[in-house]
Formats: C-alpha cells, sequence, structure tokens
C-alpha cells in the first residue's frame, strides 16, 4: 500500500501539472471513479443497474477526489460531479436525438476547447469593471482584453471612456459573435476571433487578462517579451508565477476579487 501512494505521488508530481493532456486526466478520473463507484456498490451487495441513481451520485464523488489527488483545476471539480448524473438524468428522459446534439454543439461553440487551453468562461461582474476603469490612464490609451468572453467589460469602459480603443480578442466562436454584434453601435470597440497567443501585445498601453491559474506563467512570458514600458498588465484573480504585482486591489465583491497590477514589465533576455 505505501508503495502505491508513492507511485501514486510521483505519478501526479511528474504529470498532472501537464497543460498538454488535460483530457486524458479528465477522463482518468472518470474511469477510477466509475470503478470506484462499481467497488463500493459490490461491497454492499447493491446491484448496478438497480440502483443507478445511488451508482451516479456515488461516481461523481468519487471522480470529484480522484481530479482533487491529480490536482485538477477547480473548475473540472463540478464538471466530475454532475457529469455522470446528468447523462443518467437525460437517459430517462424521452427527448429526441436532436435535442441533445443541439445542446452538445451549443455548449461547443461557447465553451470551445477549454480542455486544451484550459480557460473556462469567465466574466468580468461590475465592480471589477469599476475597478478597471479607475486604474486607466487620464490620457487615452489602447486596452486590450484577451479572452474577452461576451464583451460586457469592453462596452463597460467603452461607455465610460469614448477617448480610448477598446479591443477584444475571444477564441470561441458563439461568444465572440455576441461580443461582435453587441460592439456594432461602439466605434471605439473592436472584437477579433482567434487565439490571442497569436496576438502581439505591443501596442497595447494596458492588457486586461481573466484566464485560469493554468496559461499564467506562459502570459508572464509573452508579456516580457512583447509589453513595452510603461504598459501595464492586469490579471483578474490569477497571480502570474515568479512575477511580483506591484498593486494588489481587493474587489469589495462576493467572490473577493483581487486584481493583479504589474507595471514596467522587466523584458525578457
Amino acid at each position: 500500500m505505501i508503495r502505491f501512494f508513492d507511485y501514486w505521488s510521483d505519478f501526479v508530481r511528474r504529470h498532472s501539472r501537464s497543460n498538454s493532456h488535460p483530457l486524458f486526466f479528465a477522463l482518468l478520473a472518470q474511469l477510477v471513479g466509475t470503478l470506484l463507484a462499481i467497488g463500493l456498490m459490490s461491497a454492499f451487495s447493491l446491484v448496478l443497474f438497480d440502483h443507478l441513481v445511488l451508482f451516479a451520485l456515488l461516481q461523481g464523488v468519487c471522480a470529484v477526489l480522484t481530479a482533487m489527488l491529480l490536482r485538477a483545476p477547480i473548475w473540472w471539480l463540478f464538471i466530475h460531479l454532475v457529469f455522470i448524473p446528468c447523462a443518467v438524468l437525460a437517459s430517462s428522459m424521452a427527448l429526441p436525438a436532436w435535442i441533445w446534439l443541439s445542446a452538445f454543439f451549443l455548449l461547443l461553440l461557447v465553451f470551445w476547447r477549454t480542455d486544451i487551453n484550459q480557460v473556462p468562461l469567465y466574466l468580468t461582474n461590475r465592480k471589477s469593471r469599476d475597478a478597471l476603469l479607475s486604474l486607466l490612464p487620464e490620457t487615452p490609451c489602447r486596452m486590450v482584453d484577451i479572452g474577452c468572453g461576451d464583451g460586457g467589460l469592453l462596452r463597460h469602459l467603452a461607455r465610460a471612456r469614448p477617448d480610448c480603443v477598446f479591443v477584444g480578442i475571444e477564441h470561441a466562436p458563439l461568444t465572440w459573435a455576441w461580443a461582435w454584434l453587441l460592439a456594432r453601435g461602439f466605434s471605439n470597440v473592436s472584437t477579433r476571433r482567434g487565439n490571442f497567443w497569436n496576438h502581439s501585445l505591443a501596442a497595447y498601453d494596458v492588457v486586461y487578462a481573466f484566464l485560469s491559474p493554468a496559461p499564467m506563467a506562459k502570459l508572464g512570458a509573452k508579456a516580457q517579451a512583447e509589453m513595452m514600458p510603461p504598459a501595464c498588465l492586469v490579471s483578474n484573480s490569477f497571480a502570474i508565477p515568479e512575477m511580483t504585482a506591484q498593486t494588489v486591489i481587493d474587489v469589495a465583491d462576493q467572490r473577493q476579487t483581487r486584481l493583479y497590477i504589474y507595471l514596467n514589465i522587466p523584458q525578457a533576455m
């Protein structure tokens, strides 16, 4: 048993933080959760098909515990918890197959390969928008929101600062289309669909990011390579490893948001 835990710890340390195979570890958590749930039901002599709801709940809990041991990002935990229960619920509903297919494609268009980029859809709340507005220079500036979602932040800032130019970059097709449509009435807002990793940050005075812990180190390297003083990088909720934020702003909202402000970013050698 001790050797098993040593092997598991070594496996987690070497692989679980890899950004290249997040879907593999999600499937692993589901598989281990399923096996554990079946084992628990067998231990209590319960027939799986006679207790599908109980099995689904057990599987969800076991999958979450496995994902935690694999140090999965926190947003995966909810997915693991509800995946099998939702599948069992869906199977009991006599709905046409096209409804489930349509729901799948709708989710795909909104979240668009979150399993690869590890950046879920986070929306900036009103108080965080106001805090960011107070950080903009008094003089006209250019700001980019990398991963702008529905573009709500851009429109909020554009109304308050018509002298500034706001650019949003969004990878997911449906959320980008929504942001583009709602921004058509703003002359100082533009939205671009694509991968922000392929978009240079050199032309902006303010770069705003609300991503996840996974890509922050890579974002820090990109900022070092491309941003020029006195430009600043503002990260919502997630700090950049091995970089010191000059200012940290605590937003008075329910989720206790923190904005990390990086000024005079040291250039990579």
